[in-house]
């Protein structure tokens, strides 16, 4: 569940007392206050030299890093929907024994932070280019570029939205409340809490479209897709609260195929060749269905209560769930009998999946805390694992196209900001930035 490191971490310092203005530690009675020091990026030569990478100031709080992540690990509630046993689940998970570096830290910062509206959706952050990072921040989608330690806005949600192409079903909104959103290119898709979606041109002003998909207040949207037919034809996919999960095209927004399901339906993806898809809900079960005719191919048998993320592998032969269980399941879709790598996480549900372009990597990001790295080429599904240790919500995670980088977005209201892993190749060091 949504926790501020605020409401455990209190500073002790001299000069003053501190408190927490607006998520940021100030100085009162006449010490210098801290909120220039917490919007300071950290650097790589920073973290070095002995700073955190979230640019938390231990040596001036209540706890060490060391005592606070160990209270984390005690007293951090998973959330769980439907009751269930583990017997049999430690010993199905697959132990990753070797732990590597596969990306290193870059720089962070908190110029941009991520916000969640839903505790249980986190595809709010991605990267079109290692210096093109979109992020939801409030009633906004900004644009972070961590080459010119910049941001921008480029869609504001806070008020009237008109759609700008004239087609059958665009309507009006205002005030939406971005539960979700994904990009391809310039393109970028947008979910609402209320059963909304957005699409728009990231190079162009306004909005192509919008509509609200279900006309219940109550039917989130919980997850969008932007993916290539097998005819080549670029598609827009949302996934809903109602149970429906419809496909858009994006030259007139026409609304091609509209699919139920038996439950709730929080994540939906398609195959890099468009011929398939995983649908994810409120239910342990998963499926595999034709992405024309909605028909189901598969179920998937395995995780224990609701999944919230999926994530195809570039040859469109391994899938990747993610689930509140606190695993990630890969599946081989050429024998589905079983999935044949169970991964673990260590605090919580798995929220966020996301696999590296060239496919060598899988990051597995939980609620909170903790993103996993894996080494998903190595025999087994994972040969060996990194694991980016942080406090805070997190709020997504992504690859760059050319998976030379890795950013995390926090959305905790004090540490929170986006980090950079650069991709470590043997010929040199590559930094992680925070932002």
């Amino acid at each position: 569940m949504a926790h501020d490191l605020c409401d455990d971490l209190e500073l002790v310092a001299p000069g003053g007392d501190y408190y927490f203005d607006d998520g940021f530690p100030t100085a009162s009675g006449g010490g210098p206050g801290l909120q220039h020091e917490q919007m300071d990026c950290t650097s790589a030569s920073d973290y070095k030299e002995g700073k955190d990478i979230q640019g938390i100031p231990w040596e001036r709080l209540n706890y060490s890093r060391d005592q606070y992540r160990k209270m984390r690990l005690k007293e951090y509630k998973n959330y769980q929907s439907l009751t269930r046993s583990r017997s049999g689940l430690e010993q199905e998970c697959k132990k990753v024994e070797r732990k590597d570096t596969f990306y290193d830290f870059h720089s962070s910062t908190r110029a941009v932070k991520s916000t969640i509206v839903h505790f249980q959706l986190r595809n709010l952050l991605w990267a079109t280019s290692k210096h093109d990072v979109y992020l939801v921040q409030n009633y906004s989608v900004m644009h972070w570029s961590p080459l010119l330690q910049r941001g921008r806005e480029v869609l504001n949600v806070a008020s009237q939205l008109t759609p700008t192409e004239n087609v059958k079903g665009a309507r009006r909104l205002s005030r939406v409340q971005i539960s979700t959103m994904a990009l391809k290119d310039n393109l970028m898709a947008v979910g609402g809490f209320q059963g909304e979606l957005i699409c728009k041109y990231v190079d162009k002003p306004g909005v192509a479209f919008c509509t609200n998909l279900t006309g219940n207040n109550n039917s989130i949207t919980n997850a969008v897709d932007i993916y290539q037919a097998p005819n080549g034809a670029t598609r827009v996919m949302a996934a809903n609260n109602d149970c429906i999960v419809r496909t858009f095209d994006t030259e007139r927004y026409n609304l091609l195929t509209q699919f139920t399901f038996p439950w709730s339906v929080n994540n939906a993806s398609a195959s890099p060749d468009g011929k398939l898809l995983a649908v994810l809900g409120d239910s342990s079960e998963c499926l595999l269905a034709d992405s024309q005719s909605g028909k189901e191919i598969a179920t998937l048998h395995g995780h224990l209560d609701y999944s919230f993320a999926s994530a195809w592998h570039p040859d469109g032969h391994v899938l990747a769930t993610g689930n509140q269980d606190a695993t990630c399941r890969l599946w081989d879709v050429r024998n589905l009998s079983e999935s044949f790598a169970v991964l673990r996480g260590r605090i919580g549900a798995v929220r966020g999946l996301r696999f590296s372009p060239d496919g060598r990597f899988l990051a597995a990001a939980e609620a909170a805390d903790f993103v996993h790295v894996y080494d998903v080429a190595a025999a087994g599904g994972a040969g060996a694992e990194q694991e980016v240790d942080l406090f805070g919500e997190v709020a997504g995670a992504a690859f760059s196209p050319d998976g030379e980088a890795l950013f995390v977005s926090v959305a905790d209201r004090t540490y929170g900001g986006v980090l950079e892993f650069r991709r470590r190749r043997s010929y040199g060091y590559l930094d992680s930035f925070f932002f």
